[in-house]
């Protein structure tokens, strides 16, 4: 028997099947930050809340009055673990106070970043979340092998140069995949 090294998927996408039945995921595309073989952590990158950066900036700054762009900016549900915890996926650039750097991205967790978003001079492309999404030693493993997701390579179009609900089936046409046409049926030789 050979022995296989794993094969992880940090800074790729996960595709939600179509018959994901947590509601957590359904419908869902997720941009792995991390996944080793302590487990992985992604953010869903196509949930918009009913929040904006402003509504944040409020809590954040009440003594000052966010610009207006900020009401434009809106804030994605980037999974159920710690849901009021803000993270920001963005271009490289500028480093903020808590900033780590991806394959070509940068991912910040301090407030400085999205002070810097609210008033014009943050990165140039941005993507900020509250929570996100985490598996245990194995559990992302487990899922794949249950056909829960299909991954595919990063493509930062798909996340700074398409809205929300375009996202999703974009990721799946770039593997030449029409989710509509899918089933929860694997094939067995």
């Amino acid at each position: 028997m050979k022995n296989i090294a794993p094969s992880y998927l940090k800074h790729q996408f996960l595709i939600a099947m179509p018959h994901m039945a947590d509601p957590n995921f359904a419908q869902t595309l997720t941009y792995i930050v991390e996944h080793n073989e302590s487990g992985a952590m992604g953010l869903v990158v196509n949930r918009p809340q009913e929040l904006n950066l402003a509504d944040i900036l409020e809590q954040l700054r009440p003594d000052a009055e966010p610009h207006a762009r900020c009401l434009q900016i809106p804030i994605y549900m980037g999974g159920p673990v710690q849901t009021d915890r803000g993270f920001v996926l963005h271009s490289r650039g500028p480093t903020y106070q808590a900033t780590i750097e991806l394959e070509g991205l940068s991912l910040s967790t301090s407030q400085d970043v999205l002070f810097a978003i609210a008033d014009g001079t943050g990165p140039e492309n941005s993507l900020i979340t509250l929570g996100y999404a985490g598996w245990e030693a194995g559990q992302l493993e487990a899922e794949l092998a249950d056909n829960a997701w299909l991954n595919c390579p990063f493509d930062p179009e798909i996340i700074f140069g398409l809205t929300s609900d375009l996202r999703l089936e974009a990721a799946a046409a770039s593997l030449g995949i029409n989710l509509s046409l899918l089933t929860s049926q694997a094939g067995h030789a």
